[in-house]
């Protein structure tokens, strides 16, 4: 079974991405909860990708849900589309707009396809995460924020540290730091 390796962007900075490992063989609405997952989003609201050529001109829909818009073309459903019948090329691109009040788009791109699946994985599987995903609310309450995770987790503002941020550590044997050289 072959695996696709997706490299997916957040539209408004490409230096925040995620890799996204699908095998061939599921589906758009696999796909769809994979991103969600990758950028720690919620799973309640309206999605669709479209595909793209590298321009990223927005081609036929593959849609969450049928709805009464018009279409010139007949969406496909997510849930129906595997993802080898959408790919025709080794650099298929997608365009992704998830929410579509608060429209997250994120560009989709190809980047490998892999002949053998990782038996240890199970799939979809986000292999890569680069950059700190976007708030998907603004409002999120600050407990929840991802620097105020990293500040808890290294206890950046605890007692044990100075104002410049250099902690006590050591400074008992000063006497026995001026005896060592360099």
């Amino acid at each position: 079974m072959a695996v696709f390796r997706f490299r997916v962007y957040w539209e408004e900075d490409d230096s925040i991405y995620r890799d996204v490992l699908i095998k061939s063989d599921q589906t758009f609405a696999d796909f769809h909860r994979a991103i969600l997952s990758a950028f720690d989003f919620d799973q309640i609201h309206d999605a669709v990708f479209y595909r793209s050529n590298d321009n990223w001109q927005r081609g036929r829909e593959i849609v969450l849900k049928k709805d009464d818009r018009p279409h010139q073309v007949e969406p496909l459903l997510m849930a129906d589309t595997p993802l080898s019948a959408a790919v025709r090329n080794t650099n298929q691109k997608f365009v992704y707009v998830y929410d579509f009040q608060k429209n997250w788009t994120f560009h989709i791109e190809l980047i490998q396809v892999m002949s053998q699946e990782n038996k240890k994985l199970t799939y979809p599987y986000c292999a890569r995460k680069e950059g700190l995903a976007p708030s998907q609310y603004e409002n999120k309450l600050p407990g929840n924020d991802k620097l105020m995770e990293m500040e808890e987790k290294y206890d950046l503002h605890g007692d044990d540290f100075s104002p410049e941020g250099f902690g006590e550590e050591g400074e008992a044997d000063e006497d026995t730091a001026d005896d060592e050289s360099f």
